[in-house]
């Protein structure tokens, strides 16, 4: 289940880091400015209101690391999540399979960028675009979903990482195209 919160001003910073965990408030405190404490805590947040929703946990989550750096809630190997944020939104998935979720700001791109990153037909959806910046996150985010989904990391596979056959991904544009997140799962 999806978890969204793109109204980040309207946070109460003081309110939400007093009902993270002791591990997740020092990770937020470790952000030196503003958005990076804000956004750290409310991806925590999501988590906890899916964890209320789906299985009816109240305890604040804690995490521990994969090899690779996804996190894990200890205690509930069958739950899984994942969440992203950027400047305009924090996301968060919940689970009980493997997920990956990634969000981003509509931004500009180089084409060193495009090249490293995309294949010839990816590059030439974004060059064919009415929006190319909105065309090129949309195509990012999915790409971030599947690396978070597997955990790997990013890699020089990034050009083909779409071409996969057992991954569902779904995308989203926000309503304003302030923002593009990208859930991914593996097919059932």
């Amino acid at each position: 289940m999806l978890y969204l919160n793109d109204h980040l001003q309207d946070l109460d910073l003081d309110n939400a880091l007093s009902q993270l965990s002791d591990q997740r408030r020092e990770q937020a405190l470790r952000y030196k400015h503003d958005l990076g404490q804000r956004t750290c805590a409310a991806a925590y947040l999501l988590l906890c209101q899916g964890l209320r929703a789906e299985y009816g946990i109240t305890d604040k989550p804690v995490f521990a690391y994969g090899e690779h750096g996804k996190p894990f809630i200890v205690g509930h190997p069958e739950i899984h999540f994942n969440f992203s944020h950027c400047r305009e939104a924090v996301v968060c998935f919940v689970s009980d399979r493997p997920v990956g979720i990634d969000v981003e700001s509509k931004r500009s791109f180089s084409d060193s960028l495009i090249s490293y990153t995309m294949n010839a037909r990816e590059e030439a959806l974004i060059r064919a675009s009415d929006n190319p910046p909105l065309e090129f996150i949309r195509l990012w985010t999915r790409k971030e979903a599947v690396v978070k989904l597997t955990g790997d990391g990013i890699r020089n596979n990034m050009r083909e990482i779409l071409e996969r056959e057992d991954l569902h991904i779904q995308t989203v544009v926000s309503d304003d195209s302030r923002y593009v997140y990208s859930v991914c799962e593996f097919l059932r």
